[in-house]
């Protein structure tokens, strides 16, 4: 895994989850991951980093807050 500093959330300001959406179209999380981000351990959002990272990967791309 690639290490750099990571923000606070993987939110990038283009939430779709308040809309309804399962998915966020921005940063990729789930809505229940969006919705209790600020519960959960670290040990967890390493998991849903690590998650999010590979699925910008596979579109071919850096994820936002690794740039």
């Amino acid at each position: 895994m690639l290490k750099k500093e990571r923000p606070d959330s993987p939110c990038i300001a283009v939430c779709s989850t308040a809309l309804g959406d399962d998915i966020c179209r921005g940063c990729g999380r789930s809505a229940v991951e969006v919705s209790s981000w600020v519960t959960m351990s670290d040990e967890q959002k390493d998991q849903v980093w690590e998650r999010l990272e590979e699925l910008w990967r596979q579109g071919g791309k850096v994820a936002p807050w690794l740039r």
